[in-house]
């Protein structure tokens, strides 16, 4: 990247605060690790990093924790995100200009670092034959919320195949939805097979409505689980859903980050079952990943 005649960014674009950390997620750039796991939930943060061999920062700003430590010699940040993908676009770019930007210049950096971004989080289950208490490894997210219209992308044409595709199945747009498709990360993908179904990650902007789910308020698209439940592209179909997946993938991709999302199934919404020790389930999914991690993924 070539940063001559570049003007530096402003304190307004990119707010520093008094310690240098970036504002939000109050870290300072050499606090973040290369490989990064992001929960939801703030407690969860803790149920991860008592794994680690050794603790060396804990930071923590509104929702968002973050510890950094050691597991064998492989150095982890853990992050909470908060729920959706509207915290995901502040965590997303704050973890890049942690990697990517001096903070001293405030300009980017010329040759831009390469995060791992593994996410551990919660899910329901869009199809019968992924019970509550399986794991899920996204092999796309599709987002059904509008964050990435707010950014230049350009849709690879497998990818834009699978879009028109589910476009045309579901008929959202015609409740004004202009979906978007990423992929996982590849390097980080391969390495969770086993012990984990694989498919498609739909991402919603909301819990209720958005997920189909039905209080006092009747929803637009009144046939959303079954649509999505049945909707196949070639050897692709719909898994799951959840809050984040797509923002992760996107803004990954866009920055040239290596993201995965990994979902805890708590509930399946095809037989209307929620998990009896979602706790348990979660726990498991994060010793898995883990021990993965340890053995099989690379520090970059």
């Amino acid at each position: 990247m070539e940063n001559i005649g570049m003007k530096p960014i402003a304190s307004s674009e990119l707010i520093i605060n008094n310690r240098g950390a970036v504002y939000h997620l109050n870290l300072r750039p050499e606090e973040l690790a290369p490989l990064i796991i992001t929960v939801g939930d703030p407690d969860r943060v803790s149920s991860v990093s008592k794994y680690f061999d050794s603790l060396e920062i804990q930071q923590q700003h509104r929702e968002f924790i973050s510890h950094t430590g050691y597991l064998g010699n492989k150095r982890i940040t853990v992050v909470s995100t908060g729920i959706g993908t509207d915290n995901i676009d502040i965590v997303l770019n704050e973890l890049d200009a942690l990697a990517n930007i001096d903070f001293t210049t405030r300009l980017p950096r010329e040759y831009p670092k390469s995060l791992q971004i593994i996410r551990i989080g919660t899910a329901g289950s869009l199809q019968a034959d992924i019970p509550v208490d399986s794991f899920v490894a996204s092999t796309h997210g599709i987002g059904i919320d509008n964050l990435l219209q707010f950014y230049q992308r350009n849709t690879p044409p497998a990818d834009q195949e699978i879009l028109q595709a589910f476009v045309q199945h579901t008929k959202i747009d015609t409740i004004g939805i202009q979906p978007y498709i990423t992929t996982a990360g590849m390097h980080l993908l391969k390495n969770f097979v086993g012990g984990f179904h694989q498919g498609i990650t739909i991402t919603t902007p909301g819990f209720y409505g958005p997920q189909g789910r039905v209080l006092r308020l009747n929803t637009a698209h009144t046939t959303l689980i079954e649509t999505l439940t049945h909707f196949r592209y070639g050897q692709n179909r719909i898994a799951n859903f959840e809050m984040e997946t797509s923002g992760i993938y996107g803004l990954g991709k866009l920055m040239g980050h290596q993201c995965l999302s990994l979902s805890a199934i708590v509930a399946n919404r095809v037989v209307q079952q929620f998990s009896e020790q979602a706790g348990e389930t979660v726990d498991k999914l994060i010793q898995k990943t883990l021990q993965i991690i340890s053995e099989s993924i690379t520090s970059e």
